[in-house]
């Protein structure tokens, strides 16, 4: 499929229902339900309780003494509490008690998972992309991006803000659902756009887009089994969208290219690390979900990009597409997306990885190919460089998928010099 046509993407919310961020179940709006404001001075109002079904799902009855859950239409955005008669718009999963922003519940949520070996950098590239569209990223887009709840916060803040870009540390290697249960990051992305045309009857003026986003990151190991999966990965079956991180060094043709660059521990060892064999689970895990029969293409838009392309720059030609920045502020320059995906592709043929290729080509009817270097050059002694950290195209993938989203406009710069006017 063209990487530059604009299908309709799966998966996404029916308008009866939505996903929740946390669980990952299929909520019927009507099922929605809510929770007591409870009492603040002298406002009347319910006292908190023991939330048995939030303490299961966090695993700890910390922090799940809340004022009650009681069920109402979940279509609306208030009801009253049958204990106190306060109105209230705080709404819950019915599952698992967690919180539905009012953001998610009123704008198109979409579930990215994000997925890689073990040594790939999923959080390293979490922490660096978030950071790039809170700033950088967010200002060329006229885009803002806000946390949806306080765990967001907390867990951006603790886990990837501060030890990465404040005191520099590289982050640990993600450790396994199976024994550390992990929370995914729920943000709400709010663009501004201005339609084209002038005046109303042309279509002319500004517009608010929301989306909400949420992205889980997952642990090589955690996909060696399919009772593994089912228990701790149901975010894969929930998937809008996949980023695959694929680290270049686990590809023997690349590594004898950057030979200099020392393997990271168990490159090339073992058989979970290996691209293909991640791929190829996470692919059984949603064809499953979408009852795809062998031998049809998953619809699922998949976005599969080479990390630490810093180590590999030098070794390619000037004119390699991976040698530009990007360019089409504010949209998708097409044009570029094409060339990074085509040097990408050739890449992968010239290491004797082409199987990827191919396998992404049968499996999927809707993949793109991307290099990215979270931290834009190569740490020391478990410290970022000493020139700090220098995202490369970082934003590229996640760029790609608001374009298959609907988000983002795609264009195709004229070449310099050209006459626009005809």
């Amino acid at each position: 499929m063209s990487l530059t046509s604009r299908v309709p993407i799966p998966g996404a919310r029916a308008r009866q229902g939505l996903t929740c961020p946390y669980c990952f179940a299929v909520v019927p709006l009507q099922d929605v339900r809510f929770r007591c404001r409870g009492r603040a001075g002298r406002r009347p109002g319910c006292e908190p309780v023991l939330d048995e079904t939030l303490a299961e799902y966090l695993g700890s009855t910390a922090g799940a003494s809340l004022p009650p859950v009681f069920s109402a239409t979940g279509r609306r955005t208030r009801a009253a509490c049958p204990g106190c008669g306060q109105a209230t718009g705080n709404r819950v999963c019915p599952e698992c008690h967690n919180p539905l922003p009012s953001a998610y519940c009123d704008s198109p949520g979409r579930i990215v998972a994000l997925v890689g070996a073990k040594n790939a950098g999923k959080s390293t590239y979490i922490a660096v992309l978030l950071h790039e569209l809170m700033n950088r990223v967010g200002t060329e887009l006229d885009a803002s991006l806000v946390a949806c709840d306080d765990r967001t916060i907390d867990r951006y803040k603790r886990d990837f803000a501060r030890p990465l870009l404040e005191e520099r540390r590289l982050l640990p290697t993600t450790t396994s659902a199976a024994t550390s249960a992990r929370e995914p990051l729920v943000y709400l992305l709010t663009r501004t756009r201005t339609r084209r045309g002038r005046g109303p009857r042309l279509g002319g003026g500004r517009r608010t887009e929301s989306l909400a986003l949420v992205l889980f990151d997952t642990a090589g190991e955690d996909l060696r089994s399919r009772q593994v999966t089912d228990l701790h990965l149901r975010y894969l079956e929930a998937a809008d969208a996949i980023i695959f991180l694929v680290d270049p060094l686990e590809l023997p043709g690349a590594r004898a290219s950057v030979a200099a660059v020392p393997p990271g521990p168990g490159t090339g060892d073992d058989p979970d690390s290996e691209p293909i064999n991640i791929i190829a689970r996470v692919t059984d895990a949603l064809r499953a979900r979408h009852g795809t029969p062998p031998g049809r293409r998953l619809p699922v838009p998949v976005a599969v990009a080479l990390t630490k392309i810093d180590a590999l720059r030098p070794g390619l030609l000037r004119q390699s597409a991976l040698h530009r920045t990007r360019g089409g502020e504010g949209a998708l320059d097409l044009d570029d997306r094409e060339a990074v995906d085509a040097q990408v592709r050739a890449l992968l043929h010239e290491w004797h990885a082409g199987q990827l290729d191919v396998y992404l080509d049968q499996q999927y009817a809707d993949y793109a190919l991307f290099g990215v270097s979270a931290l834009g050059g190569m740490p020391e002694d478990g410290r970022v460089g000493p020139g700090g950290v220098r995202p490369y195209r970082a934003e590229d993938p996640l760029l790609w998928l608001l374009y298959r989203f609907g988000m983002l406009d795609g264009v195709r710069p004229q070449p310099a010099g050209l006459d626009s006017g005809g």
